[in-house]
């Protein structure tokens, strides 16, 4: 293999990896998700209004998906910005990508479903798909994007 060619692999190999990685821990927060809301809302548990245990519940999972992928999905890319502020700013930014795909994945539920006549378990998944290569381009690029020389993210 010529070294440009391998070079090239070797970096598709890493994305597709990366984006793999995070596919899992999106999976593990589905989990973290149905767990919250069951202790929250199940009339057998705590029986809260279900939308606050839903925000809720979101919430805790998008906690637990942001620990995961930056100790794994993302763990080269932390450790060249430590700290609690660096990590806090990860943060913020990875709540407001996930928030935003909350948002897109309904948008496209809605469109597929209302405009294209869809089957919604087909247009669900096809959202899924879609919103989870937007949040992890996204959140490779803000999140955990390497610094410029400006001292932005990109």
């Amino acid at each position: 293999m010529k070294p440009v060619a391998r070079v090239v692999s070797s970096e598709l190999w890493l994305l597709f990896s990366r984006y793999a990685r995070f596919c899992i821990v999106g999976g593990s927060g589905v989990g973290v998700d149905m767990a919250v809301i069951w202790l929250l809302a199940d009339p057998m548990m705590l029986h809260w209004n279900l939308t606050l245990s839903k925000i809720i519940a979101a919430e805790v999972a998008i906690f637990n998906n942001f620990l995961w992928n930056d100790i794994w999905t993302f763990r080269e890319l932390a450790t060249e910005r430590t700290g609690g502020r660096a990590r806090l700013l990860r943060l913020a930014k990875f709540n407001v990508i996930c928030v935003a795909g909350i948002a897109l994945s309904v948008l496209l539920l809605n469109v597929q479903v209302s405009f294209l006549n869809m089957n919604v378990y087909l247009a669900n998944l096809l959202s899924i798909v879609a919103v989870s290569i937007w949040n992890f381009g996204m959140t490779l690029k803000f999140g955990w994007g390497r610094p410029s020389a400006k001292g932005t993210f990109g």
